[in-house]
């Protein structure tokens, strides 16, 4: 168990740990304060089985809105890199290293906000437990964060 003073997602791990218990917990996940102000979870999305893991840093606005990973922008371009690799994206698991949205307001637009070291540290514990669960051949980081 983590501190009070140092929250993190492993205390919202379950005991059995499949993609669908573990989404399932996630969505409860108050191990860093970024469940707060976003709209909901984005929690990993693929086979179970699959060879190969895209790492991104963090949901985006439309990700955050939609509740699954790489729809956006970012998703667009990651789609198209598939394709040209022909790779059905089918075939791959997508997540990334922070499941909540960090933004602040811009305008009329809420603006990606890069998480903080102790917000990335705090979801570590996902990314692991789907690492585990998936157990690719491949992990791809797309991003220092990452990295």
């Amino acid at each position: 168990m983590a501190t009070k003073l140092q929250k993190s997602a492993a205390d919202f791990l379950p005991r059995k740990r499949t993609l669908k218990t573990l989404r399932e917990a996630a969505r409860s996940c108050k191990g860093c304060d970024l469940y707060k102000n976003a709209t909901q979870t984005v929690f990993g999305e693929g086979p179970e089985t699959a060879n190969v893991v895209f790492i991104g840093e963090q949901p985006g606005d439309q990700e955050d809105r939609q509740g699954h990973p790489f729809v956006g922008p970012a998703g667009r371009l990651l789609d198209k890199a598939l394709a040209e690799a022909r790779i059905p994206r089918e075939q791959v698991y997508v997540t990334n290293a922070v499941k909540h949205f960090k933004w602040i307001w811009r305008g009329k637009r809420r603006l990606h906000q890069k998480p903080a070291i102790r917000q990335v540290t705090a979801c570590r514990p996902w990314l692991e437990a789907e690492l585990g669960v998936v157990g690719p051949k491949i992990v791809v980081c797309m991003g220092a964060t990452v990295a």
